[in-house]
């Protein structure tokens, strides 16, 4: 490849993890434009495709979180206008990004994933509130993680400890989703597994370690320096960290995801590792958990992203 590769990286939007975006275009701009790649990024605004049709750049890296990047629908775009770019296709995406849903093709595929019911606010509100926080406590544990059906970066995420913080719980999380993820507690060290496609099929990466100090990974935690601690490799035995990296391929499949993602898992007290969502875009800021796997390997990530970028190029 030349330096005559043109890469357009897109970043920012206008969805509640649009710092976060930024962060990470700009990390992917830098590394590429360190091998002499034309990089320049973009917004995903309303010049954005006929820019797109006009330039016609050979590859795009949409560095979007948030459901501007992630839900599938500017990727099914990028797709009819015949665009080569970095990530999962249009349907893929949308499998992953809705959690419910990617919780039940895991379990289809045979891996695990905890105990969990979705609620929409429909009829959260129309059978009560009472009534169906009442259900779920008579049917679940009390220990309870609530989470917006869609999104990312812990947004609206609450760990419910008691039956009382289950309400608050549930309006947060319909702060940014119509539907609630009400999903049973497993307790365990908590890792993050990227996995990459390479000529020989998906890989995982070593999987990282999550120590938050406030104890919980919630936004401010995921992005700011000093907030958590991560060991990578994870502080886990050998065959647990094998069998998380077996269950964050399983995951990469089963939703037919491509060239990149990340899983978030717990291991439990007995070596068991539980899917609980998959991201298409991981984040790529100077904090995030994919970049800190691949230096952890030794492997520069000029390089690395290259590597994607150009599978990407080729169609694979």
């Amino acid at each position: 490849m030349t330096s005559t590769t043109s890469v357009v990286v897109l970043s920012g939007g206008i969805s509640h993890e649009r710092d976060v975006s930024l962060r990470s275009g700009r990390r992917v701009a830098d590394a590429l434009s360190r091998l002499g790649w034309q990089v320049r990024t973009a917004e995903p605004d309303a010049r954005l495709l006929p820019d797109l049709v006009a330039d016609r750049p050979d590859v795009i890296w949409p560095a979007l979180h948030g459901a501007s990047g992630e839900d599938g629908s500017l990727r099914s775009l990028l797709d009819v206008a015949g665009f080569a770019y970095v990530g999962s296709r249009g349907d893929a995406s949308r499998l992953a990004w809705d959690k419910p849903t990617a919780k039940r093709l895991i379990e289809a595929a045979g891996g695990s994933t905890p105990a969990s019911v979705t609620l929409t606010r429909e009829v959260f509100r129309e059978i009560g509130a009472r009534a169906a926080i009442d259900t779920i406590l008579g049917s679940m544990r009390e220990r309870l993680v609530v989470k917006p059906s869609k999104g990312g970066s812990a947004q609206g995420v609450t760990v419910v400890e008691t039956a009382d913080q289950l309400p608050r719980a549930l309006m947060d999380a319909f702060t940014y989703a119509d539907e609630a993820l009400i999903e049973e507690r497993v307790v365990g060290t908590e890792i993050a597994v990227g996995v990459l496609e390479g000529e020989g099929g998906a890989e995982p990466l070593p999987a990282v370690e999550i120590v938050p100090r406030s104890g919980f990974y919630g936004f401010e935690e995921r992005y700011t320096a000093g907030a958590t601690r991560f060991y990578t490799p994870a502080r886990v035995a050998d065959d647990q960290a094998a069998a998380a990296g077996e269950l964050a391929v399983l995951a990469h499949r089963a939703m037919g995801l491509r060239h990149l993602s990340r899983a978030d898992l717990i291991v439990d007290a007995d070596g068991r590792p539980w899917f609980l969502e998959a991201n298409v875009m991981p984040g790529l800021t100077e904090t995030s958990l994919l970049p800190q796997a691949l230096t952890s390997t030794g492997q520069d990530l000029s390089t690395a992203y290259a590597e994607i970028t150009l599978r990407a190029l080729s169609g694979a």
